[in-house]
């Protein structure tokens, strides 16, 4: 049940991690979604927190501890929460403030950074994990 429950989690991630960036991309080349993409964005986020932290629940409560991992990983898995904060807090900023073309731009950029930055991470989690 472990081995399953991880896969779901696993499959859930890495869709969702796609989906960052496709929605980073997409806001990028079409402009008058931008406001709608913001949403699904914050919601992409905060997704991709939580089934992270779902992967610890897991393995606590099947092992009663946090998964163990150290040196590389732990830097990537910090190099991810930061990713998914900072995604989460542009995607409400982009929500709540009034960007002119070329701030909205740059927070789309950043967005899209961070998405594929967190997805690199997630080989190096996942390699020394």
């Amino acid at each position: 049940m472990q081995n399953l429950l991880y896969a779901l989690i696993q499959s859930l991630h890495n869709i969702n991690a796609a989906a960052i960036a496709g929605i980073a991309a997409a806001a990028l080349w079409q402009p008058g979604l931008r406001s709608a993409l913001a949403r699904w964005a914050a919601g992409a986020w905060a997704l991709q927190g939580l089934s992270g932290l779902f992967f610890g629940i897991t393995t606590y409560a099947y092992e009663r501890h946090l998964p163990d991992i150290h040196g590389i990983a732990v830097l990537a898995l910090g190099i991810k929460v930061l990713c998914v904060l900072s995604g989460l807090a542009l995607a409400f900023y982009h929500m709540k403030a009034s960007l002119n073309e070329r701030g909205q731009v740059l927070v789309w950029r950043i967005l899209l950074a961070l998405g594929l930055i967190a997805l690199a991470s997630a080989a190096f989690l996942r390699w020394y994990s």
